[in-house]
């Protein structure tokens, strides 16, 4: 077997369907790429008509396969209309992403409750919901399938300046824990996925010089993470030759920056 046949068979996608929710941003549009290289058929799921033909033209100019829907990822009837469609178009879902997210730099006393609850709403409820709803499919279906959620640092290490944020995403690290428990035996994964420090639309208002110097100087590699190197970690997780044993884990992609103490 040549090298190209052994990644293939460990990796390989083709005939999979990937729903990845926030497909339309920079992470996880990168992260669409990646799984439509691999084979998969990719629908991106945003509300930005204009950055989602972006995407996929990039997609299609690859040779990869995907179509947009747009859908409230904080809305149940809008996702079980997500899946129903979805259903229809590919006769399928193998590998969901639940990647919409929002922050907010606000001082803590500052921060309002209509602050509070947008943040929540979209990153815990949003992914509660997709996991709710892909979840219930994948489990009655009974052929397995994953599901990434998209954590953050704040999470696993406090940081400053982002409260609603962090709370948000630390609920999402614990709700992907339980459900992979819940659900190993109906083979259904459940893994979070950690970006490091990437820039994205999300978090660019908080990128301050001040703030930038210190997340250099806590990063090992003393770099951003550049939006392909979610790639390699995004298929690892949804391949089940490659990482059909790997539910419930934190994967980390951060420069070293969770392991940065003094």
């Amino acid at each position: 077997m040549n090298v190209s046949d052994y990644l293939s068979s460990l990796f390989n996608l083709t005939g999979k369907v990937a729903v990845v929710i926030g497909g339309t941003g920079e992470l996880c549009g990168a992260m669409a790429e990646g799984l439509a290289g691999a084979g998969a058929e990719v629908v991106l799921v945003g509300r930005s008509q204009e950055k989602a033909d972006a995407r996929l033209a990039k997609i299609s100019a690859a040779g990869g396969k995907a179509y947009f829907i747009s859908a409230e990822a904080d809305s149940k009837v809008a996702l079980e209309k997500l899946l129903a469609e979805v259903l229809q178009r590919s006769g399928r879902v193998d590998i969901v992403v639940n990647g919409a997210g929002v922050n907010s730099a606000t001082p803590f006393v500052d921060i309002s409750e209509d602050e509070f609850d947008r943040i929540m709403r979209i990153n815990v409820k949003g992914v509660f919901l997709g996991c709710q709803v892909f979840g219930k499919y994948l489990v009655d279906r009974g052929e397995g399938g994953s599901i990434i959620n998209i954590g953050s640092m704040s999470a696993v290490v406090p940081l400053s300046r982002v409260f609603t944020y962090s709370a948000s995403k630390a609920a999402v690290h614990n709700l992907s824990k339980n459900l992979a428990r819940e659900w190993a035996p109906k083979k259904v994964r459940v893994n979070i996925l950690v970006p490091g420090f990437f820039p994205a639309e999300q978090n660019r208002k908080v990128l301050t010089p001040d703030r930038v110097a210190s997340i250099m100087g806590h990063t090992p590699m003393k770099r951003f993470g550049e939006s392909r190197e979610l790639i390699g970690t995004t298929l690892l997780l949804a391949s089940e030759a490659a990482g059909g044993f790997i539910t419930g884990s934190e994967m980390i992609v951060d420069g070293g920056y969770h392991a940065m103490t003094i």
